[in-house]
């Protein structure tokens, strides 16, 4: 009788020790979610992440001049009824983006739970300007011809030159970072990061000598 208690006694607790084995979950690995989060940022293909809405007067001003020399004296007269201006308002939007399209592993970070994203060099494109031509004051005086489509044309390109040289006033480089920042965060939370763990930024802290490299001078081509 003693050796029945004694054996079921032994079954029990053989029983509880696999049910505590069986209770007890292995421990959570940590996954990779690197790939993962490189595969999701690169869908962001060219983020347009500021823009600005700017209009611009370009002005321009000639006169007819006689040169010429009279008994081998060099003259140079400015001519009455002879100069011409213009004033021609152009409007333009002007957009930063940053292009996804080469992010990799080597633009993350990751120190356990922090993580930190270095984002591609912004880039800075026109990508409209059109001549508000209700608006265009001229002044051509009757020895003068009025201004061509072509020097209307080199005016808007001008135009479209001097709003690019305008670019580092704006602060547009530092509004596309906080800017893409306020995209990829979330993206970032939803795949368990901490937003106080998270630290997006760009390779370098630009400085105005550094945003003529940034234009997208294709802009001006057209």
């Amino acid at each position: 009788m003693k050796n029945l208690a004694f054996a079921l006694l032994l079954l029990l607790a053989s029983l509880a020790s696999c049910s505590d084995k069986e209770a007890t979950p292995p421990a959570p690995q940590e996954v990779d979610t690197i790939p993962m989060l490189v595969t999701q940022i690169r869908k962001c293909a060219k983020l347009y992440s500021a823009e600005y809405q700017l209009h611009k007067i370009v002005t321009h001003e000639d006169q007819m001049k006689l040169r010429g020399s009279f008994m081998a004296k060099e003259f140079n007269i400015t001519l009455p009824l002879g100069d011409r201006k213009i004033a021609i308002p152009i409007d333009a939007t002007l957009k930063a983006y940053v292009d996804f399209a080469e992010f990799n592993e080597k633009n993350v970070r990751r120190r356990g739970q922090k993580i930190e994203i270095t984002l591609p060099d912004p880039k800075v494109e026109l990508t409209s300007s059109k001549i508000n031509h209700a608006e265009i004051k001229k002044q051509v005086s009757l020895l003068r011809n009025n201004f061509s489509d072509a020097e209307m044309a080199n005016y808007e390109k001008q135009g479209r030159a001097a709003i690019l040289n305008d670019v580092p006033k704006l602060g547009i480089i530092e509004m596309a970072r906080e800017n893409a920042a306020n995209t990829l965060i979330p993206m970032l939370i939803s795949m368990g990061f901490q937003e106080s763990d998270i630290t997006i930024t760009f390779r370098k802290q630009f400085s105005n000598g550094d945003l003529p490299k940034l234009l997208d001078t294709k802009s001006l081509a057209r």
